[in-house]
């Protein structure tokens, strides 16, 4: 039977932040934009003091200000994130070596072929991190992807929760709908109308009440997951689709300048990101949010792939002039799509074509 570990990192940013400032130890803290709560910008990461007000990611930084007056406010640091979640994760490759990576304060381990006892794994793996790093993680283990994830949440924080096959009636089943990996807010309310609040409800409607009410495909989908079947492998390698930067003005603005200085901006960041990547891409969208929230996207494509600044910075400005810019803009981002590996494009023989912009 496999075994799949998920290991998540407990208000990741939020602790790396109280290892440099072990002095707020204790304090609601919350981590988001320029961390300023008067200033637009949204949660990254709230601290477990900061969520019993109600704090949560996602959240406007003003309404997080307005939950807690006294929290501290902190602005994000990816660079620092980044470099610690990459120690993570070469702690986590020691252990096993199919890794899939989940993101920046998660990933997967098939420990299926260890001879060492799941929960001895788990407990080696948390005092590694937390002896070298100085951080604590939730672990959760499953026959599969989707009941190792459902358990790495059960017990945070610092948790360590392993789910069997015959555990999924007593421990599964009555979780609330939102519990299950891939039921977001539409499906939610869906699964409400339907008299259906927990995993256990959906696994009793039946795939032909699933089917009719959310198409072949989802309906499968949740059919399956409420079941805990799922057989997707671990991802080792994964080639990302796209790279993207945004921000979003502190005051709504309809000055050409000022947007387009920020885009060029953006499209600066956006190739040294794919850069540092080892990518080129094929694709660049510029976003527009305007102050009514409408948001519109424009985009060009490339005859070739390019990592190069100024054509990435020309592309985007171009595709600004398609934008009818009358009303003021609240954000603005751009989007590098399409994109092939450095060394995959190295391999592959092609004539010698300059770079050129298509519509």
């Amino acid at each position: 039977m496999r075994r799949i570990l998920h290991m998540d990192m407990d208000a990741f940013f939020a602790a790396v932040e109280l290892k440099r400032h072990p002095e707020l130890a204790g304090k609601p803290l919350v981590i988001g934009g320029r961390g300023d709560p008067t200033r637009r910008g949204v949660v990254s990461t709230a601290s477990y003091e900061a969520r019993k007000y109600g704090i949560h990611s996602a959240m406007p930084l003003k309404t997080a200000g307005r939950l807690c007056p006294s929290a501290v406010f902190l602005p994000v640091d990816h660079k620092e994130y980044s470099r610690v979640s990459r120690q993570v994760k070469l702690i986590l490759k020691a252990f096993s070596p199919v890794m899939e990576d989940g993101g920046i304060d998660e990933a997967y381990l098939d420990i299926s072929s260890s001879e060492e006892s799941s929960e001895a794994m788990a407990r080696s793996i948390k005092e590694k991190i937390r002896s070298s790093l100085g951080l604590t993680c939730s672990i959760g283990i499953g026959p599969n992807k989707l009941l190792a994830k459902i358990a790495s949440d059960l017990e945070k924080p610092d948790g360590l929760t392993i789910i069997r096959p015959e555990d999924l009636e007593l421990r599964i089943w009555p979780l609330a709908v939102r519990k299950l990996w891939g039921v977001g807010p539409r499906t939610e309310e869906h699964l409400k109308r339907m008299g259906i609040r927990t995993v256990g409800e959906i696994a009793s409607a039946g795939l032909d009440v699933l089917v009719r009410e959310f198409g072949a495909s989802h309906g499968l989908f949740l059919h399956r997951a409420s079941r805990g079947i799922d057989d997707r492998p671990l991802v080792i390698h994964r080639v990302p689709k796209s790279s993207s930067r945004e921000t979003t003005f502190q005051r709504d603005t309809a000055d050409l300048r000022i947007i387009t200085e920020t885009l060029l901006k953006l499209a600066d960041q956006a190739s040294e990101d794919i850069r540092n990547g080892g990518f080129r891409a094929r694709n660049i969208t510029v976003k527009v949010r305007f102050s009514s929230f409408e948001t519109h996207t424009r985009g060009v494509t490339l005859r070739e792939a390019t990592d190069e600044t100024a054509v990435i910075r020309k592309a985007a400005t171009i595709s600004l002039k398609r934008f009818d810019l009358k009303r003021p803009v609240r954000l603005i981002g751009i989007r590098l799509g399409d994109l092939v590996s450095v060394v995959d494009e190295a391999r592959t023989p092609s004539a010698s074509v300059p770079v050129q912009l298509r519509f």
